[in-house]
């Protein structure tokens, strides 16, 4: 059998994951410290654990509506009005979605018509542009600078806005950045955007993890919301990332075209993870907090000590990653990495797997303890010293 000609031409040209490959070389190798995975190292709270556990005592095992249960979603409305002074109709506005990710490509595919563009602030996850190109629209890649926070200024949307451009993605807070976008950024933006029909897809994952600031989103730009479809979830938030819990929210037209798609290709989101994402909502604002705050304290000794080895390191205003500037030491982002895993055991994902604008940086997350923090820097340390002879 000849699968090439089988198979689908346009998955077919889809790159894998750069991400992944740096996991695979960590399968064999003992001793490592990985400061790759973008995932919370907290467990999830019991108080949630339990309901998902009292969920499946008391039989709750059936299909929900599609949309999702009807109390996740009431609690959903009041949880974003309550943290973020947002507000929706949770009948109409609001669908529970297996993760962000399903929202995502839910959100893209019932906007995009073949040839239409994408503008995709770079480097960010890495999700976008293939989603983009299996709906058949076209990613239009905006690199963003270290000069500027890694923000999409409103001088580089005007560079790549066209006629054809129907769709913006925010990935603010951004992974692997940790930029963010505030109130006057999105003023600027709307500014451009005032006579056009763009919409925008705020991917609002990391919302709860800003540091110094509070989480401004374009649905709370009177401007903006109107044309904004807001994606949030529960993995980086409450540490839920193996409950597959997301929701999307927007104007009704759009939701109620995106709920067919949800229909067809989901039917519902997991049951006993909705009941335990009730609770989430209802009581864990204080687990919030205390991740938060260990976040901080772990992202401020990062940048310290990068910044003290040698690695100039902006610092990050939102999620959990650092985005050091590796440019010094000569290498390429993969250069760097490969040999920094193979030569100290330190696992850091090049810049590059996020897109344009990521070479010369490399990721580093900071969902590890502190003990494993400072030996990551010691190592990369003696791998700096080891590089300058």
């Amino acid at each position: 059998m000849n699968y090439e000609n089988i198979l689908s031409q346009r998955v077919q040209s889809l790159q894998p994951s750069g991400i992944r490959k740096f996991f695979d070389l960590l399968e064999d190798m003992n001793g490592a410290i990985s400061l790759g995975v973008g995932e919370p190292d907290f467990v999830t709270p019991w108080h949630i654990r339990d309901a998902g556990i009292y969920s499946l005592e008391k039989g709750f095992t059936k299909y929900t509506s599609n949309a999702g249960l009807a109390a996740l979603r009431r609690e959903i409305a009041a949880y974003l009005e309550r943290r973020f002074d947002l507000r929706y109709d949770y009948k109409h506005q609001l669908i529970v979605t297996v993760g962000g990710s399903e929202a995502i490509d839910m959100a893209i595919r019932a906007l995009v018509n073949p040839g239409d563009e994408v503008i995709i602030p770079v480097p960010s996850f890495v999700c976008y542009p293939p989603l983009v190109t299996m709906a058949c629209g076209v990613p239009v890649l905006a690199e963003t600078r270290v000069e500027d926070g890694f923000k999409l200024t409103p001088e580089l949307l005007k560079k790549h806005l066209t006629p054809k451009t129907k769709l913006i993605v925010l990935p603010y807070p951004c992974n692997p950045t940790g930029g963010v976008m505030e109130k006057a950024d999105y003023d600027a933006l709307a500014e451009v955007l005032r006579d056009t029909g763009v919409m925008l897809l705020s991917d609002e994952i990391y919302a709860e993890l800003t540091y110094g600031q509070h989480h401004y989103s374009p649905a709370n730009h009177p401007e903006l919301k109107e044309r904004t479809i807001l994606v949030n979830g529960f993995s980086k938030s409450h540490a839920m990332t193996g409950w597959r819990m997301g929701y999307v929210c927007g104007p009704e037209p759009i939701i109620t075209q995106m709920i067919k798609l949800h229909q067809f290709g989901i039917m519902s989101a997991p049951t006993t993870s909705q009941y335990a994402a009730i609770e989430a909502m209802r009581n864990g604002d204080k687990d919030i907090e205390m991740m938060k705050e260990e976040y901080d304290g772990r992202r401020r000794y990062l940048v310290e000590g990068l910044n003290r080895v040698g690695l100039p390191c902006h610092e990050p205003k939102g999620a959990f990653y650092v985005f050091p500037d590796i440019r010094p030491t000569g290498l390429t982002s993969d250069e760097f990495c490969e040999r920094l895993l193979k030569e100290q055991k330190v696992a850091v994902i090049p810049g590059t797997a996020f897109g344009p604008g990521g070479e010369g940086f490399v990721r580093a997350c900071y969902c590890v303890s502190m003990a494993d923090l400072g030996e990551a820097l010691t190592r990369i340390g003696w791998f700096l010293q080891d590089l300058k002879g």
